[in-house]
Order: C-alpha cells, then structure tokens, then sequence
C-alpha cells in the first residue's frame, strides 16, 4: 500500500503520507502464548500472504505488539529493529495479534536499565566526522515554505517530522493487518532525537523521565492504556520539535551531517515496504521454477557490507542492481551512499512494486528531511534495454544476483561486462569465471576480471539461514 494506503492491487502510490491505525481496546484480555519469531537485521523479507487489503495503512490498537515471521522462500526485507534479535526474526505480511496478545512493547524497549544501556544513544553524535564530506544531506525541499499535504481526513493523532511536511496521521484503532503504529511513532521520536538533535536538544525527546518517549510507553503500557496521556504526550513532543524546524535548528543539524546512520535508514526502508510491497507479498512468490526468474533479495547487513567494505561508495559514483526484483537494493544504496542509483527488472510483478516503492520512498526522503541519491527503476531484460547498457559504462558497483541464473545468461552477462570501465566492482553469488554448464572456465571472464571469494554470513539471504560463497570481481 502506498502511501496514500491504496487498496487491494498494488499499484504506485502518490507521493503523500499514509494513515497509520492503531486500536484500544476497552479491556486487556490475558495474553496469548504468540511469541516473537523475527530477524530485526533482515532486508528484504518477504511475508505470508494476508487476507487484508493493500490499502489497509496502519497499525494495530495501543496495547499489542505485532510479531513477524519470515518464509525462507520469500523476499528478504530489513527491519529497522534491535539487531540483537537478528538471527531470530522472520518476517511475514503485516499482521496484527489477537486482542489477548503481549504488550506493545518489548522488554528491551520497556526496561530503564536497557534504555541507559542502548549502545545507539551512547554514540550519537551531532557531527559526523566519517561521512563523505562531499555529500549534501538536507533536503532543500523539506524546509521550504510549502506545507506540504496528507491527505487523510478523520484521525486520532498526529506525529510531527523532521521537516516542514504536515505531520503524518495514525488512527489509534484496532484493526488486522495493520502497521503497529504505537511502535512507529516510538521509533520515529527515538530517531529524531538521536540523527537530528544535539545530546542537549534530545533531553525532553528521549533522555529523561519525563521525555516524551518516556511518557508515550507509560500510557500506552498494557496495563495502562492511557489514550488521552499518549495522545498529550505526542502533541508536546510535535510542538517541540515544530519548534525547533522553524528555527532552523534541524536544518542546522543535518547540515553537519554527511551521511544517515544505518539504523535510520533500515527504519526508512521498512516503512516504505510495509506501506508497498508487504500487503501483497505473497504474489512474489509466483515465478516459474528452472528460470531466471526466481526471486529472492539480499538483506540489508550484506547490502551494506558490499557498499562500504568492498567498494567503498561516495556519493559521487554510481551504483547498479542487474535484476533489482522490488527495488530494495538501488533505494538502499541511494539513502546510504547518496549514489546515482539503477536498477533493471523483467518480472512485471517485482516492477510494479518497484515503482510503488520509488513513490513511497521519493516522499518518506521529504519527510524525513534527507536528500537521496537520484534513483532510477527500469522495467526490462537489462540484456535489451539502451539506458542500462549506457549506465553500465559509467558504473563503480554492479550486483548482480546470479544466484538462481542460468549458465546462458551468465554468459550473456560476462559479454555485457567487456565494456565496464577499469576498476568497476561487480558483486555477484555465483563465478563468473566458472558460471557455464559445466563449471568449466568462462575464458571472456578470465581475460578481464580479478575474482575474490568471500562468505556471507546466516541470514544475510533470503534463501537461506546458513552462511555461504558470494564473490567481488574487479574489472582489469
């Protein structure tokens, strides 16, 4: 669902702010059994098919938290949650939880001791030294003097962003296959507080008894359902930070910022899957066996292991995903890296949620207030299409996931790298060096490639939750 929380077919969504919806109930039933089974480090997760339509746009009532549950053969989609719990969390079609499910909240989100020990408030930072310093962070378009419209109209409450948008609407009502909205708006405040504020401005965000964040947990604890508290702690927060937008103080900020810390960009990632791709994921899943055409992604730890380990980005160079399924990867590279980003698609289903991400991802970028690298989705066999075999001779990054490729079109690819410039990093599961039939030595690719193997670790894939081979090849 877009983010105008389209309904039933997937389609692009405009480029406005969906209505989150979140229900209290009037009792708390005892809890059920239903536990956590989720990866917060996956990318890409694919999740089981939902009998909800692809409008629904919010979360579920106040109290409940939403547990998610990955099937190994779907797409991979990063969560934006505690990393700690990566090797456990799977995730699956938004789900809400029966209204005797758990409290909202985790115990790592509900303790204090937890709170003071939260390893990202201890290295936050308002300057960031190591970005690329090259890279204009802001944008300009988030703090012009336009307000910008959401267009969603009876609603509970409001939450203010890190821009000049108009805030974005959740309804506070209980629903199935809805996004938590409880927990967003929590992680919104925690990220607000922790990219765009100093130590000193965060305070009343998220630092103290008395913060803001602080108070949005007490009321809505489940044995509390405080609505009327949620809802005046929420506005004091969106006064607060109006405020300091209109003063230039966040503009101020994130222009000493030169890149987006990656726990904020799993957490922009997310939210634009669970509004676009989520809903409807199941529909991933229909690919004919023994083609080229079998989907699964690489989550987003790999994604960003590969941008910054091996090839080392800036904002500068450009990136290119050669079979970029829903698009995750180019808009990964486009928020991390700041990059010109592309990606190429054959799959009609995979392009249509490619495109409803691109739209989502286009007005989330505003309203959080960053400035992406440009990025560009085309709908076509990379093998026929002029713009990518043009973009190709620019490229610094290629991925290539040739995991499930046939040997003809490996081959076909290896031709196709003939004319990269010297020095291009092509990522890919398979060798190209021995991508034919037979294993037997592909003589095009020995000629111009340097090949590295290296490992993946376990659940860095979709497919699969063990370790295994992915290679960096170097063009000669």
């Amino acid at each position: 669902m877009g983010i105008l929380g389209q309904k039933s077919k997937i389609k692009p969504a405009p480029q406005t702010i969906t209505v989150q919806k979140v229900v209290v109930p009037a009792k708390t039933k005892p809890r059920s059994s239903l536990g956590p089974n989720s990866n917060s480090n996956n990318s890409n997760g694919l999740r089981a098919p939902s009998s909800s339509k692809a409008g629904s746009s919010a979360s579920s009532r106040l109290s409940p938290n939403p547990k998610f549950a990955r099937t190994k053969s779907a797409s991979p989609y990063p969560s934006s949650s505690d990393e700690k719990r990566a090797a456990e969390r799977k995730r699956k079609a938004v789900t809400s939880t029966p209204r005797d499910s758990p409290a909202l909240f985790d115990d790592d989100d509900d303790s204090e001791d937890d709170e003071d020990d939260d390893p990202f408030r201890k290295r936050r930072r308002l300057i960031d030294e190591t970005g690329d310093a090259n890279r204009k962070l802001r944008n300009k378009r988030a703090f012009d003097d336009k307000i910008r419209d959401s267009p969603i109209d009876e609603v509970a409450v409001e939450l203010q962003y890190p821009s000049r948008c108009k805030p974005e609407k959740y309804e506070l009502v209980w629903k199935k296959d809805r996004i938590d909205a409880v927990a967003d708006i929590l992680k919104v405040v925690k990220h607000v507080a922790e990219t765009y504020l100093t130590e000193d401005e965060a305070q009343p965000f998220i630092d103290n008894q008395a913060s803001f964040r602080r108070r949005m947990e007490r009321a809505s604890n489940e044995n509390i359902h405080d609505l009327a508290a949620f809802k005046t702690a929420l506005e004091d927060y969106n006064k607060k930070l109006i405020s300091l937008v209109d003063s230039g103080t966040i503009a101020k900020n994130i222009d000493r910022r030169h890149r987006v810390p990656p726990e904020l960009v799993d957490f922009i990632l997310t939210q634009v899957y669970d509004r676009t791709v989520a809903p409807k994921v199941e529909l991933l899943n229909k690919y004919q066996a023994g083609s080229d055409n079998v989907y699964g992604e690489l989550r987003y730890p790999f994604v960003r292991h590969i941008l910054h380990e091996h090839c080392h980005m800036t904002s500068d160079q450009v990136y290119v995903d050669l079979g970029s399924g829903v698009g995750n990867t180019v808009l990964q590279a486009a928020l991390e890296i700041g990059c010109r980003s592309y990606g190429c698609e054959i799959v009609e289903q995979s392009c249509n949620f490619a495109d409803a991400q691109l739209k989502e991802f286009r007005a989330r970028c505003i309203l959080w207030g960053i400035e992406p690298g440009r990025a560009h989705l085309e709908r076509a066999d990379f093998r026929q299409n002029p713009k990518i075999s043009k973009v190709l001779k620019e490229a610094d990054v290629i991925l290539v996931n040739n995991k499930a490729f046939t040997p003809q079109l490996n081959k076909a690819l290896t031709d196709m790298f003939l004319d990269l410039k010297t020095g291009c990093k092509i990522i890919s599961l398979k060798n190209f060096v021995l991508g034919n039939e037979k294993n037997s030595t592909n003589d095009v690719a020995n000629s111009i490639l340097d090949v590295e193997e290296h490992r993946y670790h376990g659940d860095w894939v979709s497919w699969a939750s063990s370790d295994g081979e992915y290679f960096v090849s170097t063009k000669r």
